[in-house]
C-alpha cells in the first residue's frame, strides 16, 4: 500500500486526471453529532504519532523530501491538524511554514517564488499552511488579484507541481472542508474566546459571507489542478477528531517508510566530581502553584 504511494507521488503519468476528481465536501459527510470520543481519539492519536516518528527517523535516514499543503476555509481545522502532526516530533526534521502577506518586492516576483526557497530539502518535512493555493482561494474571491492572473496560475501550477516532483519531492495536498454550520459555531467561539480571539482576522469577517464564492473557487481549482502526479485529498473536518486521525493515517499510507533499526539506549553512569553546587534559592521565582 505505501509502496504504490510512492511510486504515485514520483513517477505518476504526465496528463491530469479528469475520471477521477476529489468528491465535493457536501457529499457523504458524517453526522455532525457522531462525535469521536476524546479517550478514543487521545489513544489512536498517540498510536499514530509513534509511527510518525518511524516515519521522521526514516526520511532522516534515507534522505526523503516530503511536502505537504494545508488548504480549506476559515475554521476549517487547518491549524489544529499541523498541531496534532508536529506535536511529537522534531520541528528540524518537520518544519511548518505559514507565510505572512507578500511584501512590495515579494508581489513584483513570479507568484510561486517566495514559496519555492521553503520547498524541502534531504531529510525535511515541511508542511506549508496556505500555500501557493492562495492566489486560487482568498486572493481570487477577495479580490486581490485579477481573474486573469488566477487563469494564469491554474495554467502553470500542475507544471510547477510536475517540477516539484519530479525533484524527487513528495508532494501531498489535502483540503479540509467544513459545513458552514460548523464553520459559525467555531468562528463564534473564538469570539469571546481570549486563546483564540487571535485566530479571528478581519479577513475572516470579510470572507465569511462569501462561502458560494469560496465553493466556486474551490472547485475549479480542483478541475484545474488535480492531477496524476500530484492529486487532491479531501478531508471532512466537522468532527476534529476524526479529521485528524484521517489525515495522518492517510498521510502515513501514501509514504513507504520503514522502522529504522537503533541501538537499545542505556544510560551511562553520571560522574561525581566533587563539586559543591552553589546556592541558587534568591533566583527562582515565587511557586504560586
Amino acid at each position: 500500500m505505501r509502496s504504490n504511494g510512492w511510486k504515485r507521488s514520483n513517477r505518476g503519468p504526465e496528463k491530469k486526471m479528469k475520471s477521477k476528481k476529489p468528491k465535493k465536501a457536501s457529499q457523504s459527510v458524517p453526522p455532525a453529532d457522531d462525535k469521536l470520543k476524546r479517550k478514543d481519539y487521545e489513544q489512536e492519536l498517540a498510536r499514530l504519532h509513534v509511527e510518525l516518528v518511524k516515519l521522521q527517523e526514516w526520511v532522516k535516514r534515507k534522505g526523503v523530501k516530503i511536502c505537504i499543503v494545508f488548504e480549506g476555509r476559515d475554521g476549517a481545522g487547518k491549524g489544529g491538524t499541523i498541531k496534532a502532526i508536529t506535536e511529537r516530533v522534531s520541528p528540524r526534521t518537520f518544519r511548518v511554514v505559514a507565510l505572512p502577506a507578500p511584501t512590495e518586492r515579494e508581489k513584483s516576483q513570479m507568484y510561486v517564488q517566495r514559496y519555492l526557497p521553503h520547498l524541502p530539502a534531504a531529510g525535511e518535512i515541511v508542511i506549508f499552511d496556505r500555500s501557493w493555493y492562495n492566489r486560487a482561494g482568498v486572493e481570487r474571491v477577495m479580490g486581490f488579484c485579477t481573474e486573469e492572473q488566477v487563469e494564469r496560475f491554474m495554467r502553470a501550477v500542475p507544471l510547477v507541481e510536475k517540477a516539484i516532483v519530479d525533484s524527487r519531492i513528495v508532494l501531498l495536498k489535502y483540503w479540509l472542508e467544513v459545513r458552514p454550520e460548523e464553520q459559525t459555531r467555531r468562528l463564534e467561539a473564538r469570539i469571546d474566546d481570549g486563546r483564540k480571539i487571535w485566530k479571528l482576522s478581519p479577513m475572516d469577517l470579510k470572507s465569511y459571507d462569501r462561502w458560494n464564492d469560496y465553493s466556486r473557487a474551490r472547485d475549479e481549482m480542483f478541475e484545474a489542478t488535480h492531477t496524476a502526479w500530484a492529486p487532491w485529498h479531501v478531508v471532512h473536518s466537522n468532527d476534529k477528531r476524526r479529521a485528524r486521525l484521517n489525515l495522518i493515517t492517510h498521510l502515513l499510507s501514501m509514504i513507504p517508510y520503514k522502522t529504522v533499526p537503533r541501538e537499545k539506549i542505556k544510560l551511562p553512569k553520571r560522574k561525581t566530581s566533587g563539586y559543591k553546587e552553589a546556592d541558587i534559592s534568591d533566583k527562582l521565582i515565587p511557586e504560586k502553584f
